[in-house]
């Protein structure tokens, strides 16, 4: 008895697993991930002027008068000016999801002018998004 207890758990676990993966499967959707990259050295002065959290406060300004989702990290890198010479900087990258480009060109024409860029790099892609929802405690009692 105890085995065929065992037997029909494992089968509803089974069960439940494609049940989840069969959901998740269908609330997968392709939409568009643009990343702007803002380096903030200075163009003229080829070093950062401002602390970080200054551009961040800026950057994070910019995007809610623009009323668009976004997230942000701070990473460090390295390129060569046209002249050869090599630079380090700090450099923040912007993503958005699904978020139309004209407003995404608004925003990188806004922080290359207020962060005194030559430029900012802007790549996008499609991503597969899916949102999984947890379970609350009062939902798992169910």
């Amino acid at each position: 008895m105890a085995n065929a207890l065992i037997k029909r758990y494992v089968q509803n676990v089974v069960k439940t697993q494609k049940t989840i993966a069969a959901v998740n499967r269908a609330f997968t959707t392709v939409l568009s991930e643009t990343k702007v990259y803002i380096g903030l050295n200075d163009a003229d002065t080829k070093r950062q002027e401002h602390d970080t959290s200054s551009y961040i406060s800026v950057l994070k300004r910019v995007c809610v008068e623009h009323g668009v989702p976004f997230s942000f990290d701070v990473i460090n890198g390295g390129y060569i000016h046209d002249d050869g010479e090599y630079t380090e900087e700090n450099t923040i990258v912007l993503t958005f999801i699904d978020v139309e480009k004209e407003i995404i060109d608004e925003i990188a024409q806004d922080l290359c002018a207020d962060f005194h860029q030559e430029s900012v790099l802007i790549t996008t892609g499609p991503v597969h998004v899916r949102m999984i929802r947890g379970v609350s405690d009062d939902e798992s009692d169910a």
